[in-house]
């Protein structure tokens, strides 16, 4: 019964996780989102599965390397969206600096 609530509890966090990267990538935006979240969260991840391996937890370690899996992904979802919202910024920048100046 314990190794099933340990299942269950792992199931339902990465499956919260998981709907949250996948709104985050759906929308097209990552506003508000901070990239100092999946950096601690890729180095807590990486932290608790080692943990998680030398103690010969396996109920941990595949929820953190999950973990691990949605931040990273997460992130560079992030970073795909940043990097579109500066071209989309330089664009309308040098949109408004091509047109003519009238008198």
């Amino acid at each position: 019964m314990t190794e099933a609530i340990g299942w269950f509890s792992s199931f339902i966090l990465v499956l919260t996780i998981s709907k949250q990267v996948y709104k985050q990538w759906k929308s097209g935006s990552s506003e508000g989102v901070s990239k100092w979240l999946f950096l601690g969260q890729i180095t807590a991840s990486v932290g608790f599965t080692v943990y998680s391996v030398l103690v010969g937890n396996w109920v941990f370690v595949v929820t953190n390397a999950l973990m691990l899996v949605s931040a990273i992904v997460g992130g560079l979802i992030l970073l795909k969206h940043r990097r579109t919202e500066r071209r989309g910024q330089q664009s309308a920048s040098a949109a408004r600096d091509s047109r003519p100046v009238h008198a």
